[in-house]
């Protein structure tokens, strides 16, 4: 069990980490422009932006670098792509070495954003936003998780450009075909995988995800079912709650059932690619796999919903998926005008821009009747979810330095194992519960 696992010495390492890396930003002599660390600068002259998807978003970007200096003849923006899988330590490395290399203006996910913030890499943007023309254009459930994110309280260190959604697809040609009502509630769900199931002919009512990257589904699935709208309850995790218990027994009483037996090692490609190439009714998985799923069907044969509400007619609670944003970097020594670039990146059109060619959520509201998001029926209604304020997000605790290896390395496994029925799901969450309770009192330790 994991009531013997310790993780006080690497959690040890990463303050000091952060501290000394924190002192050295603090010591380094200037920024970009050659202006004294920290300073607001002249509003003009050269900036370096680093995209954390470089290669794949490169066009866009530069793009939308085009226009920026169009309207700001008198700022140089220099463009970095950093391939997403060297991002991390990218930022680590520059950081570690006191700041000198680190960009005015960085793409950051909320997916290593405390690290960051632990780090002192980052300035706060909170006031920023509110005098700037962002002010209440950001989507509420993305500010919500920059929040959360960044592990203080209410202040934010990135502004939101966008985020995926975890998104219940489904065959539309099939459900007619066996008049079915769409999957709007959970009842509709589990009726469907049944009556979509005919194992001799091969055919199933969902595929399930038993490989890697299966518990932030399971999460997923457990959160929207139980209607439990928060991750934590005081200095304990709710993951192991009955009710969420009892949603993940539902859940995995699909497998092998109601979707195939080779789901088991399910990736996300082996998932996806059950879904689009055979008779598969129903799939659970983020906007990205949406140009797939249209390649395979066709628009007119695939839909795609938030994911149902606990109770017909409640709110929803969704589970946060990472947000991406652009951070401002403390080392900057022409903080005015990375200012002025991170404005204007977040703007609608911009932000438009941008999420148009990643197929993700727009952070900005003012995007929200662009005539493509309204082409994306998925993409629209998740959006729209996300910034209703009874849209309840769970946040998953992105800043816990465990959180990966507890979510996959150690947890993958046992997944399996409630699978083939070798676990319980009641030990499968005890377990977890307890994994993450003791990074969170380690993470507490740290910050008090």
């Amino acid at each position: 069990m994991s009531g013997n696992i310790s993780r006080r010495p690497r959690a040890r390492t990463l303050l000091a980490l952060g501290v000394s890396a924190s002192l050295a930003l603090t010591a380094t002599a200037c920024g970009n422009s050659g202006t004294e660390t920290g300073s607001e600068g002249e509003g003009k002259g050269k900036i370096v932006f680093w995209d954390n998807n470089g290669g794949v978003r490169t066009e866009v970007w530069k793009k939308i670098i085009t226009e920026f200096e169009k309207e700001n003849p008198d700022i140089d923006v220099e463009y970095v792509g950093i391939p997403i899988a060297d991002v991390q330590s990218k930022y680590d490395t520059a950081i570690q070495g006191g700041g000198d290399s680190l960009p005015d203006v960085g793409m950051v996910s909320t997916a290593y954003l405390a690290n960051m913030v632990a780090q002192g890499a980052l300035d706060p943007v909170t006031d920023r936003i509110d005098d700037s023309s962002l002010k209440g254009k950001l989507v509420n459930g993305m500010v919500e998780s920059v929040k959360a994110a960044g592990g203080e309280k209410d202040e934010m260190f990135t502004v939101p450009t966008s985020a995926n959604q975890g998104v219940l697809w489904y065959r539309k040609d099939m459900f007619d075909k066996a008049d079915l009502p769409a999957p709007t509630t959970w009842e509709n769900f589990y009726q469907a995988a049944e009556e979509l199931t005919e194992r001799k002919n091969n055919r199933f009512g969902f595929t399930i995800r038993g490989g890697a990257g299966s518990i932030a589904q399971a999460l997923e699935m457990m959160y929207a079912q139980s209607g439990i709208d928060s991750f934590w309850n005081g200095d304990k995790t709710t993951v192991n709650d009955p009710k969420n218990v009892e949603a993940l027994e539902r859940y995995v009483g699909l497998y092998n059932r109601y979707t195939p037996k080779a789901d088991l090692n399910n990736d996300f490609t082996k998932m996806v690619a059950t879904f689009t190439g055979g008779e598969v009714g129903m799939l659970q998985h983020n906007l990205g796999s949406y140009t797939d799923h249209v390649k395979a069907f066709g628009e007119e044969k695939i839909g795609g919903l938030p994911m149902p509400p606990s109770s017909e007619g409640g709110p929803r609670t969704l589970v946060s998926n990472p947000v991406d944003g652009l951070g401002l970097f403390k080392s900057s020594g022409n903080k005015a005008a990375a200012w002025k670039f991170i404005e204007f990146a977040a703007s609608a059109e911009m932000v438009s821009l941008w999420n148009e060619s990643a197929g993700s959520i727009p952070a900005n509201t003012g995007a929200s009747d662009d005539e493509w998001l309204n082409d994306a029926e998925p993409t629209k209604t998740a959006m729209e979810s996300l910034d209703d304020p009874n849209t309840k997000v769970v946040q998953l605790p992105y800043y816990l330095p465990d959180w990966n290896t507890i979510s996959k390395a150690d947890t993958e496994p046992n997944f399996q194992k409630l699978l083939l029925g070798q676990m319980t799901a009641e030990e499968f969450a005890d377990d977890l519960a307890e994994r993450l309770n003791e990074a969170q009192a380690e993470w507490s330790e740290q910050k008090g």
